[in-house]
């Protein structure tokens, strides 16, 4: 199942993601960023949570795992300070000001997840013809209800 979501909602998140980082680097002391270094770093620490945290993750699983999770704070401080790095303009000085500045960020990135929802994300069915939810033990001849409409998977010939 891949899920697309429309320009307008990409660069919604990009202007609020920039705007955010500019103002964590007039609060925090030791992150300092630019108007136009905010938004490339917003860009850069997009491409980096995609990229490099979730391999960061698997790579440090099992010190995730005896810290209960507590570690994903200091990789969420490390690919902040790689975005830093990668972008000139863009510094911090130190693990605790990386620390704030990524638990800062986060909070933002999960207020505007939950309330600004993409008005025209379109989902993709698998090529497959089967329910969306039998790859993972769901629905074994069991509809799937999708936006309030019972939705049967064709039968197999």
């Amino acid at each position: 199942m891949v899920v697309t979501y429309s320009g307008r909602y990409l660069l919604l998140r990009l202007a609020i993601n920039a705007v955010a980082l500019y103002i964590i680097a007039r609060i925090v002391p030791g992150i300092h960023a630019g108007p136009v270094s905010a938004v490339v770093g917003a860009l850069v620490l997009g491409f980096v949570n995609a990229v490099v945290r979730p391999v960061l993750i698997v790579l440090t699983l099992p010190v995730t795992v005896v810290t209960l999770g507590l570690f994903l704070l200091v990789i969420n401080a490390a690919t902040f300070g790689l975005a830093a790095f990668l972008v000139p303009g863009f510094t911090v000085n130190g693990f605790g000001p990386a620390l704030m500045g990524s638990v800062l960020y986060s909070l933002v990135g999960i207020v505007t997840g939950h309330y600004l929802r993409p008005s025209s994300a379109t989902v993709t069915p698998p090529m497959d013809g089967s329910s969306p939810g039998a790859r993972f033990g769901r629905g074994a001849g069991r509809p799937d209800v999708i936006e309030g409409e019972a939705y049967e998977p064709r039968e197999r010939e």
